[in-house]
């Protein structure tokens, strides 16, 4: 209101004046008061009400730019959190958190083989085959500092609907599935929450089963038939380091799970291996959680000692007696010095009540075994003659390994027709080259021998099955695979 009455008062004084202004004419002259008025409305509008000096808000469909701006459509509501609290209806879709500040990172790994065998054998029911085993994503999200959640994709085999050669059957023997999803919980290094659908902690390959990782092409029988490798099951527990000395670390998890479910139309666990009996992730069939663990011993920088354990009731078929559980139990090592390793995994089960009102009788126990050893090296020839193909990032590593299984310890299933005790006995020799860690292209040759006229082989589930022919097929696997 000041402002105006002295702009007021001037206007009077300026008109009245003989004629500084003579050259311009007395409509000019008040056209150019006018407009000044005007200015100092505004002025006096924004100093009482500074909100509405604000440039108009941005208009949704934003053309480009980030998703943040996808909600800014009035005034004020980029200051509305996004979530249940968000209006309209085609936009919706988009109320994500996860949109308006990023915390995922998607990553994976994939692999594809060549075998050349003389027949075929446990992991190989083709003799002469291209195969790409295995296509998994990985998904790590960052949560918060102490809210993390991490999944993993499997898609083997080109999936559910993957063309399959000649069979009139079955459409594909791939498949997808999740194999990973866990959100943890980081309360301090010593102990942490973790729940979901978790990867059992038997043995330490079922831990780190990833094509680039290993320096073989298939994996070690013991991991695929007495600990069903790869084995997840859904539940919730703890895990933690410890430092007992400034050298050594122990490290643990242990969680309750649903348990293994039932095993096969039989009612029993047969001598095809635990693989047909892995867990449910949506149900418990017999309202019993099992209990998994391990605690793994570092005494110092490349030594690993781990003890695990799983234990469990299984709810067997119709024509079963009874309920019947399992015990595995197992023991990995890792020992490196310099361009040398030596790792390995023992395994043994036992399983109680498995036999059938029909007659059939399951083996009571099962045991397993691989023994590996490393030595990475490169020519430093290779290094001077093509130094963009053999960095200092390059090795080359030359594996050998030796493995045994079987699958009825007690010898229970001699005396049935449908069955046979299993023993199966593979020696593996490999070299590989990683021109970068992460990839790897593998030249494996093995060789196989088998106890018992009825095999093992893979059916178009990824389980274990029967086979009219023995499963000692002898040759060359190629593969190459990288993470991503």
């Amino acid at each position: 209101m000041m402002m105006r009455s002295l702009l007021g008062a001037l206007s009077i004084i300026a008109l009245s004046v003989t004629p500084v202004f003579a050259e311009e004419s007395l409509e000019e002259r008040v056209k150019k008061l006018e407009e000044a008025l005007r200015k100092a409305q505004e002025h006096e509008s924004r100093e009482i009400h500074p909100e509405r000096s604000s440039p108009p808000a941005t208009q949704y469909p934003v053309p480009s730019g980030p998703m943040t701006d996808i909600r800014v459509e009035r005034k004020g509501e980029e200051r509305v959190p996004l979530g249940f609290g968000s209006t309209g209806s085609g936009k919706l879709i988009y109320a994500k958190p996860f949109l308006s500040l990023p915390k995922a990172t998607v990553g994976g790994y994939v692999d594809v083989m060549y075998n050349i065998l003389s027949r075929q054998n446990l992991d190989n029911p083709s003799r002469n085959s291209f195969g790409q085993q295995r296509l998994v994503p990985f998904i790590y999200g960052d949560i918060t500092d102490r809210v993390k959640f991490a999944a993993e994709i499997e898609i083997e085999r080109g999936g559910p609907n993957a063309p399959i050669g000649q069979s009139t059957t079955v459409n594909s023997d791939g498949s997808i599935q999740i194999e990973f999803a866990q959100m943890d919980y980081l309360v301090n290094e010593t102990i942490n929450l973790r729940g979901g659908i978790l990867l059992m902690p038997v043995g330490k390959f079922n831990l780190l089963h990833d094509s680039p990782l290993n320096d073989l092409v298939d994996r070690p029988m013991v991991s695929r038939i007495i600990i069903p490798s790869t084995w997840f099951e859904a539940g919730a527990g703890i895990y933690g380091t410890l430092y007992p000395t400034s050298l050594s670390k122990i490290d643990y998890e242990v969680y309750a799970v649903n348990g293994v479910n039932q095993p096969t139309t039989t009612g029993t666990i047969t001598d095809l291996g635990v693989r047909n009996a892995r867990g449910s992730v949506s149900r418990d069939r017999d309202d019993n959680k099992a209990v998994v663990g391990r605690v793994a011993i570092s005494p110092m920088l490349g030594i690993e000692v781990a003890g695990s354990a799983y234990h469990g009731q299984y709810k067997q078929a119709a024509g079963a007696i009874g309920s019947g559980w399992l015990s595995i139990y197992a023991l990995d090592w890792t020992l490196q010095r310099g361009p040398f390793e030596l790792i390995g995994e023992t395994a043994i089960s036992r399983i109680s009540n498995n036999s059938s009102t029909t007659g059939l009788i399951g083996p009571a126990g099962m045991f397993g075994y691989y023994v590996q050893g490393n030595y990475h090296f490169m020519p430093e020839l290779l290094r001077r003659l093509a130094p963009s193909h053999f960095s200092e990032a390059s090795t080359f590593t030359f594996t050998l390994r030796w493995e045994q299984v079987d699958t009825d310890t007690d010898n229970r299933t001699l005396a049935l027709s449908a069955g046979n005790r299993r023993e199966l006995d593979r020696l593996t020799v490999g070299l590989n080259f990683r021109p970068i860690e992460d990839t790897v292209f593998k030249v494996n040759w093995q060789y196989n021998t088998q106890n018992g006229a009825t095999g093992l082989v893979n059916s178009p589930t990824g389980d274990l099955g029967t086979s009219s022919s023995p499963l000692d097929g002898d040759g060359f696997l190629f593969q190459m695979a990288t993470y991503f």
